[in-house]
């Protein structure tokens, strides 16, 4: 099972804070039976500085005693304007052409219109886009047909397993289970900032799987 978005890099975000933090989520990872990470810090103000989560992958990636680690971003759009889509092709994973793309939880269905032209160009250059968490979104939250629409755009939903205690922000294990339940989620992933995030991923993976929801890991 791949793991395809955590915040497991020491000292970059607001997840782990050591190469210890990381190896104990690391280990947290293997029991929950992950099998491979894709590493993803977040791109968005205070925290992104390119070169020193580089340097975070490599430190881990020496300590990981081979477990499979790739690298990507969790890119936060308002960031993405920002920086300029130039930067698309340094932020999708590892080079790839899979693009985590963060939209702000705030956002009302006006700005899911200037989200949409964002992803019809990545869209256009070639990236395969996975929104993260559109179980977060107020848009959403108010209005399921927003995450129809991003389905039907061609994008990828994934799920954070932490709705399963209800989510970071209190509110998200509703919109979640509607979205299950509508088949709109491609994956499940951690969002792990710490180990007992994994512990949330396994539950949420054998809940969902009993209850016939399929999505990919």
């Amino acid at each position: 099972m791949r793991d395809m978005h955590c915040h497991i890099l020491p000292g970059v975000d607001d997840g782990a804070q050591s190469l210890d933090e990381s190896l104990a989520m690391l280990e947290a990872a293997r029991a929950a039976g992950v099998t491979s990470i894709v590493c993803t810090p977040h791109v968005r103000d205070p925290y992104f500085d390119y070169d020193a989560m580089w340097d975070a992958f490599e430190l881990l990636q020496a300590h990981a005693d081979g477990f499979p680690l790739r690298m990507g971003f969790e890119v936060n759009h308002a960031k993405l304007m920002e920086l300029g889509m130039e930067w698309a092709s340094r932020l999708a994973f590892d080079g790839g052409r899979e693009f985590l793309l963060e939209l702000s939880s705030r956002a009302d269905e006006l700005m899911f219109h200037e989200y949409e032209r964002t992803i019809f160009e990545l869209q256009g250059m070639g990236y395969s886009v996975i929104i993260a968490h559109p179980e977060r979104y107020r848009a959403v939250q108010n209005d399921i047909e927003v995450a129809r629409r991003l389905v039907k755009m061609g994008c990828k939903l994934q799920a954070s397993a932490d709705f399963i205690a209800g989510g970071r922000l209190g509110r998200e294990k509703k919109p979640a289970k509607r979205l299950f339940e509508e088949n709109l989620y491609s994956f499940i992933a951690s969002d792990a900032h710490y180990p007992e995030h994994y512990r949330l991923l396994a539950k949420a993976r054998e809940e969902y799987t009993v209850r016939g929801a399929h999505f990919k890991a």
